[in-house]
Formats: structure tokens, sequence, C-alpha cells
């Protein structure tokens, strides 16, 4: 079932756009959004006269502490760390839009926090909501890697660390698989990184980082599918005068 699932990212990343913006402010707070959106022209290359047969419509917001509240005799049920760990999503709002007859398929995290070691991995927002509705065990917790971050007012870091290296080779030998069989067609596949930061930069550790004219923003973009087989090369250190 992994197996499959890693096709099945794999096919649905060559045909949309991750934009990961994170914006600081003087005193550490700030704000970060997620949004995943398919690029249809890329999407019916892959889907073919399968494209037509769709039939779905989905409009959903929600705030992930309505699921805690909602679900509350499940929730008692996890351990206490594990109650912890979904605390840490209690904040963040989700809207998801998948539509076949207006062709748009969005979805979006986004979250205000105090300091940016609060930013969960919101990847996995949508799998800790559905396991406390349906009082699974932590199913996200079937990811290969983890994202964190942290910032102690000059270094940011944007850390990938890897937690089932089982699962990453079989992302890599299916990337690599992918990319013979859909290297040469035009797909638009980006995960792109926009940070704002308090002060002007002073060094990335990214040399393909560009680094904006107010010298306290940059955008750093990556291939979506080189992310799935490797997701380390979205580490990402800024120094800050």
């Amino acid at each position: 079932m992994k197996y499959l699932l890693i096709v099945l990212l794999l096919i649905l990343a060559s045909s949309c756009q991750i934009t990961e913006t994170i914006t600081i402010n003087p005193d550490g707070s700030g704000s970060i959004e997620l949004e995943q959106f398919r690029e249809e022209n890329s999407y019916i290359q892959l889907a073919g006269e399968e494209y037509s047969k769709e039939n779905v419509f989905q409009d959903t917001t929600y705030v992930f502490r309505d699921y805690i509240s909602k679900y509350k005799e499940n929730f008692l049920q996890y351990k206490p760390n594990e109650q912890q760990l979904f605390q840490k999503y209690a904040n963040v709002k989700t809207h998801i839009k998948r539509s076949s007859f207006e062709k748009e398929f969005r979805t979006s995290f986004k979250l205000d926090f105090n300091k940016v070691s609060e930013i969960p991995d919101l990847f996995k927002t949508e799998d800790y909501a559905s396991d406390i509705q349906h009082n699974y065990a932590l199913t996200a917790e079937r990811h290969y890697f983890r994202i964190g971050y942290s910032f102690d007012g000059k270094t940011f870091k944007r850390s990938v660390s890897i937690i089932n290296n089982l699962e990453l080779e079989k992302a890599k030998e299916q990337s690599e698989n992918f990319e013979k069989k859909y290297g040469s067609s035009k797909l638009e596949q980006s995960y792109i990184l926009r940070y704002n930061f308090p002060k002007k930069i002073k060094s990335v550790s990214n040399s393909k980082v560009i680094i904006n004219s107010d010298k306290k923003s940059l955008t750093l973009e990556f291939k979506l599918s080189d992310c799935l087989g490797n997701p380390e090369i979205t580490n990402l250190e800024v120094v800050l005068e």
C-alpha cells in the first residue's frame, strides 16, 4: 500500500505546484501558508481519457481545533504526547477546493505563529484530522520525512529529517522511474519557497536562492518530483545581518 502511495504522490506531484510562504516579524512572530494547486495542462497529460471522467466537488474550510472539540472522546483516548502533537496543529486553517467542473484543485494550510519553532509539518494536517475523526493510530507517522523550522533572531533554518529510510529508497526508485517515463514531457511541477525576514539577508546555504531587491526576502524553487526522491535538498539556512 505504501508503495502504491508513493507512485500516486509522484503522479500528483508532477502536475502541481506547491508554494510555501513564511513571513517573520521583528518580534519573531509571523505567518506561514502552504498552498498546493493542480496544474491542469500537466495533469491532463498524465490522466489521459480519465481526465474527462472526473466528477468531484468539495469546498471545505476548517480549523484543526474544531476536530479536537468535535471528536473530543476520540482525542482523549490518545496518549499525552500524541495529544500534545495534535495541539501543535490547533490553529492551522485548512481550505480544500476540488472541482472537476471548474477544473480547480487547490489545498491551502495557514497558521499565525508566535515563534518559528511552533510551525508544525503542515503536510500532515489532513492525516491528523482524519486520525482524530476516525480514532486511528497516527497515520502521518508513516511519512518518510519530517519538516521542522527554527529561528534565533539571526539564523533561520528549514530542516528536513528522514524518519524511514526504507520508504525513502522506494521513493527514490519511483522518482527515477517516473523521470525516465515522463522526463521529456512539459509538466509543471515545482516546489517554491518564499520567505520574508525582518532584517537583510547576509548569507544563504543554497546557491540557487534568489534574493529579492529589498534584501529581506528570497525565493527558491525545486522540481517537486526531485523533492519526493530526496526531500533533504530543501534544507535551508539563512543568516541575517
